[in-house]
C-alpha cells in the first residue's frame, strides 16, 4: 500500500506541475483553480501516506491521524466551493459544525490517548 502511495504522490507532483499549462494557456481563475485543487489533494495524499507508515510501523491506526486527514479533505473542499462561489450557507454552515466537532475529537484524543508518553505526564497522586 505504500508503494501505491508514493506512486500516487509522484504523479500528484506531476499533475501539479501540468496543471501550470492552464496558466499560460486558459484564464488565471481555471488555472488557479487547478493547481489550489492539485496541491491540496496532494496535502491529503501526504496525510494518508503518514497514517499507513505510522499503521505499519505500530500496527494500530491512531484516531489524530483519521481526524487530521478527514478536517484536510473538509478543507479541501472548503476552499474550491468558496472560490467557486458554489456553496450555500447552511452547507457551508454543515462543514463549520463537522470541522468543530472534528477538532474537538482530535483534542480529546491527544488528551486521553493511551500513549506511553502521556502517562508519565500525568502528575502523581498524593
Amino acid at each position: 500500500m505504500l508503494y501505491v502511495l508514493v506512486l500516487a504522490l509522484i504523479l500528484g507532483m506531476a499533475k501539479t506541475l501540468l496543471d501550470l499549462r492552464f496558466i499560460m494557456f486558459e484564464s488565471l481563475d481555471s488555472g488557479f483553480r487547478h493547481i489550489v485543487a492539485s496541491v491540496l489533494t496532494i496535502f491529503i495524499v501526504l496525510d494518508l501516506f503518514k497514517t499507513f507508515v505510522d499503521f505499519h510501523e505500530h500496527d494500530r491506526i491512531k484516531l489524530t491521524n483519521v481526524a487530521d486527514a478527514t478536517i484536510l479533505i473538509i478543507m479541501r473542499e472548503l476552499a474550491l466551493g468558496l472560490y467557486a462561489k458554489e456553496f450555500e450557507y447552511e452547507f457551508l454552515l454543515s462543514l463549520a459544525v463537522l470541522l468543530l466537532v472534528l477538532g474537538i475529537i482530535r483534542v480529546l484524543a491527544i488528551k486521553y490517548s493511551p500513549d506511553e508518553s502521556h502517562e508519565s505526564r500525568r502528575p502523581c497522586p498524593g
